[in-house]
């Protein structure tokens, strides 16, 4: 979904509210469960709603383990920071959301450094960009770590052959690798393919339950249990 600049509900009648799929509502059934659902503390693990979304959300897509959290960017953010250290780097596209409409959090929290690649016409990243990208081993430079890449991208689902070109590359050079996938059930749903195709090759994928799904808040950032 494209960005919009409308920051206000609309006040006539609204057959279809377009400003962003984060606009969605959740329906009837979902605001039972919400009412009906089994709580606890999450700090010590005692909510069987969040253990469970956590670990259903893992399962699908080949994960160890998920983690619950309130927003995108924070899965994001917490990724770039699980698999960075400061005066490393993460490449990524140019126009992708973590470089674009996080605040540039990696770097003000973290230290870490992003180096943004042209984005192709389809969403991709271009393969011999990220190569090029890449630092050699010098003090001058940062350490490059970390390969993100976002599907969909502005909208498009990305094809996996340019995907996996782009992983393909990253991985030659060394890299860790993150999707933020903040669309990713409408992404493998216009792809055609299943959780683990599009999971798969990436060490943490962030997934929004608040775009295109109805729930009125939060991400699950999947990875590995030790990350």
């Amino acid at each position: 979904m494209s960005q919009y600049t409308a920051t206000a509900a609309p006040t006539g009648r609204v057959v279809a509210d377009l400003r962003s799929d984060t606009v969605t509502q959740p329906c009837d059934a979902m605001r039972t469960a919400m009412a009906n659902a089994e709580v606890g503390d999450d700090v010590y693990g005692d909510d069987p709603s969040v253990n469970r979304l956590e670990a259903s959300l893992a399962e699908r897509l080949g994960k160890e383990a998920g983690l619950f959290v309130p927003t995108g960017t924070q899965s994001n953010l917490l990724a770039m920071l699980a698999h960075c250290g400061r005066g490393e780097e993460v490449i990524l596209g140019d126009s992708y959301h973590v470089i674009r409409f996080e605040a540039a959090g990696a770097s003000v929290l973290g230290g870490i450094a992003l180096h943004a690649l042209i984005v192709a016409d389809d969403g991709a990243v271009e393969p011999d960009d990220v190569t090029a990208a890449i630092k050699d081993d010098d003090s001058h430079h940062p350490i490059s770590r970390l390969l993100s890449l976002e599907n969909t991208s502005d909208g498009r689902a990305v094809p996996l052959a340019r995907m996996n070109a782009a992983i393909d590359a990253g991985r030659a050079g060394g890299l860790n690798l993150h999707l933020d996938g903040a669309r990713f059930f409408n992404a493998i749903t216009a792809l055609g393919c299943s959780e683990t195709d599009l999971a798969g090759p990436f060490d943490t994928v962030s997934v929004c339950l608040s775009k295109g799904l109805g729930a009125p808040v939060g991400s699950v950032l999947l990875g590995s249990k030790d990350l």
